[in-house]
């Protein structure tokens, strides 16, 4: 028979699973774009709380008092936004990539407005990361992001994240592996790029009447943009590496706040 208590209990933990959904939402790619409206992913965020509260078994958890709810809370959030900014940052990989070749390439000067995060990048950095986004989705980025936001509730139940110190680990390998992702990205135009500079070093000590300066900037474009024109054909292995690696960082950051296993 349905009580109070019992209505009572499961919007407890329905508010609690939309904590962590909504929180992910907020900043995972794809998800967290700003011309997406927020009631839209409001209404997101409801709507899978809900499949996930009617799909997963009763989580166990305790508290005591208001303050205790709350700290759940604040867990839920946590879970969420580390989680999506994982996720997010591993998407930022591109961006990062981008201004590089735009400072090799002689586009640094120039930058375009994002509306999607309202921010200005680099031209290559933009393009890059719009084929490269359009790429997962259509592998199924959106989906995969979801799934494992849900799967996460098995792993880490409401009431039972445990941060292990092997969680600053996995932040700090990550890092170490945001720039050497990017640099791999970039390594095909930084050696174009060096390439021209020894020719350009060359051509001063050949020919010291030529303007090195007027022609090394027009060379430097034009190679470049041939260069990423010949390497485009590699975007969908980029997109595969960060998809890969995205899969792994959440796999890790979910172990290092699992609870021990009894």
């Amino acid at each position: 028979m349905l009580t109070y208590e019992t209505y009572f209990a499961q919007w407890e933990e329905f508010l609690l699973i939309f904590s962590r959904m909504a929180s992910f939402i907020y900043v995972a790619p794809f998800f967290n774009t700003s011309n997406v409206p927020r009631k839209t992913k409001l209404g997101f965020g409801l709507f899978t709380a809900v499949i996930v509260l009617m799909v997963l078994p009763d989580q166990d958890y305790t508290y005591s008092g208001t303050l205790g709810y709350a700290a759940l809370v604040a867990e839920e959030v946590f879970i969420g936004l580390i989680l999506g900014a994982g996720c997010n940052l591993t998407m930022q990989i591109i961006h990062f990539a981008g201004r590089f070749i735009d400072m090799d390439i002689g586009l640094s000067m120039a930058s375009v407005m994002d509306p999607t995060n309202r921010t200005q990048n680099g031209i290559v950095g933009t393009i890059y990361y719009y084929m490269i986004l359009l790429i997962l989705i259509v592998s199924g980025l959106h989906q995969y992001l979801i799934a494992a936001i849900v799967e996460s509730f098995r792993w880490i139940p409401i009431g039972h994240v445990t941060i292990h110190p092997s969680l600053y680990t996995t932040v700090v390998n990550f890092m170490g592996d945001y720039f050497s992702i990017g640099f791999r990205i970039t390594l095909p135009v930084f050696a174009s790029m060096l390439l021209v500079n020894c020719l350009l070093a060359i051509l001063a000590k050949v020919a010291p009447q030529m303007n090195m300066f007027v022609v090394g900037m027009q060379l430097k474009i034009i190679i470049g943009l041939l260069v990423l024109v010949a390497t485009i054909y590699l975007l969908p292995v980029i997109s595969n590496f960060l998809y890969e690696e995205m899969k792994y960082l959440l796999y890790e950051l979910v172990n290092d706040m699992a609870p021990p296993a009894p």
